[in-house]
């Protein structure tokens, strides 16, 4: 049985679809925007949300992903910033917006854009080899109280990561100072993960969807899941944090922003074609394949979760002292 929350958004998204469509469609080709190359989780994002749209024909013209990375996704930002009023484009946003507005690196903020949908969780995983000493969450928590420095944790792609957020949390979680963190930044986890299995690091931090092959090859195993319950698959046998006592949950959202001054008719357009997207088989069998969380919201809720979301990053990026 639903709950009357997810009720009242099938309902309002349904009506969107109904109600927007005799005010506004789209009229030329539709841009769904990543910052990041082809095969990044942007990309992954935005690509299933084209093959699902256009294969059972949510909108009335083309649909195409245009791929802007670099700049930390700044040029992606910047690119859908510039079209205001102009609901042909999408842009698919992470939590790194948040972060670059909070640590200086983009002059981009919220206002900037009209919100549409947050789509998904992607929860961060801490792993070790499985010949590390650490052997458990409260091992690990016992060694960053002891002696924060003895571990090195490895992360991508940039200090003020969602994968440093949650090194960050975990440290306030168990009573240390997140500056006293070792940390090593990679340019990926392509880079991080064969750091991690060939000993030049301790600890890392990585999306779900990274650690499954080895850890079903015996070859890693998972401390901690800062996810509010156990994920599915081969990493069901993860404890999360709050099962041992730890405090911390924290995962990379993904949602869906257009260019500022959108009406009302667009956004409920938007809303409604999203909310069918999210609904289809292949967008459900991506979420399981990628081991990432359904999360559907949209209007006052989504922007609430934005400014919930911006003062706990803010916090927690100034204990690591990044915030500007």
């Amino acid at each position: 049985m639903k709950t009357l929350a997810a009720l009242v958004v099938t309902l309002c998204a349904a009506t969107c679809v109904n109600g927007a469509a005799q005010g506004w469609s789209p009229q030329k080709n539709v841009e769904i925007v990543a910052a990041s190359p082809p095969g990044g989780s942007n990309d992954k994002t935005a690509r299933t949300l084209e093959r699902v749209i256009g294969a059972t024909k949510l909108v009335p013209t083309s649909i195409t992903v245009m791929n802007k990375p670099g700049g930390n996704a700044t040029i992606a930002h910047t690119y859908v910033a510039q079209r205001a009023g102009d609901a042909h484009y999408l842009l698919v946003m992470t939590s790194g917006f948040l972060t670059n507005q909070i640590i200086g690196a983009s002059p981009l903020t919220v206002a900037d854009f009209t919100p549409i949908a947050s789509l998904l969780e992607d929860y961060t995983v801490f792993a070790v080899t499985a010949a590390s000493p650490i052997k458990s969450g409260k091992d690990l928590a016992e060694r960053l109280r002891k002696d924060p420095k003895s571990i090195s944790i490895g992360f991508a792609n940039a200090f003020g990561s969602s994968r440093h957020i949650a090194a960050g949390l975990l440290m306030k979680a168990v009573g240390g100072n997140a500056r006293d963190l070792k940390v090593v930044v990679f340019k990926g986890s392509a880079e991080a993960i064969p750091a991690l299995l060939g000993g030049h690091i301790d600890l890392g931090v990585f999306g779900a969807v990274n650690v499954v092959p080895h850890v079903s090859s015996g070859r890693m195993r998972i401390l901690g899941v800062a996810a509010p319950q156990r994920l599915a698959g081969p990493l069901a046998v993860a404890p999360t944090w709050r099962e041992q006592g730890i405090e911390v949950s924290y995962g990379n959202w993904r949602g869906v922003f257009g260019p500022k001054n959108l009406g009302p008719a667009q956004i409920g357009y938007w809303e409604g074609v999203l909310h069918k997207a999210t609904e289809m088989p292949e967008w459900k069998e991506d979420l399981e394949k990628n081991y990432w969380t359904e999360q559907f919201v949209t209007g006052a809720q989504f922007r609430k979760m934005l400014d919930s979301e911006y003062v706990d990053t803010k916090a927690v990026l100034t204990d690591l002292g990044l915030a500007k």
